[in-house]
């Protein structure tokens, strides 16, 4: 297996938005919040301080995820995302491992992330890493968000 995961160039924006639109209208719909993160995630992503990472497999970007900063030191898990026909092989997992290496090699405070109870292997893995559950703010970004949670760096 070829597996190298790749920072973001504006060539990947498209893989980004198809990887993240599939997995949201299989299971949700997409939000205005995906919409805006999705269309220009340069942008709303990138040029605001955040990053957006890549899996590569042998020459095919399958797989992506992003870190939206929300302030110094905090960041936000989002838009993670793996290609159908490739799951199974542990990119997921892969993608979250360089997640969190990149968060501590930054000094980083924490990381937070929204998803849904529906998405039960997502949630197997954000708490084999580590990740505890916090409360959900009334107002979340995302409409389908029923749960909220943290992982905190050591430092």
């Amino acid at each position: 297996m070829s597996l190298k995961i790749i920072p973001f160039e504006p060539k990947y924006a498209v893989s980004f938005k198809e990887l993240n639109m599939a997995w949201l209208e299989k299971y949700f719909y997409v939000e205005p919040h995906d919409a805006e993160l999705l269309e220009n995630c340069e942008q709303t992503i990138v040029d605001k301080g955040g990053y957006i990472f890549f899996a590569q497999y042998d020459g095919s970007i399958v797989g992506c995820f992003s870190l939206i900063k929300l302030e110094d030191g905090i960041y936000e898990l989002g838009k993670m995302a793996v290609d159908p026909n490739y799951q199974g092989l542990r990119i997921g997992q892969t993608l979250m491992e360089h997640a969190l290496g990149f968060a501590r090699s930054h000094s980083w405070q924490k990381i937070i992330l929204y998803s849904n109870t529906k998405l039960e292997n997502a949630i197997y893995i954000y708490k084999k890493y580590g990740f505890t559950e916090i409360e959900l703010e009334k107002n979340t970004p995302y409409e389908r968000s029923n749960i909220k949670m943290e992982y905190l760096i050591d430092r």
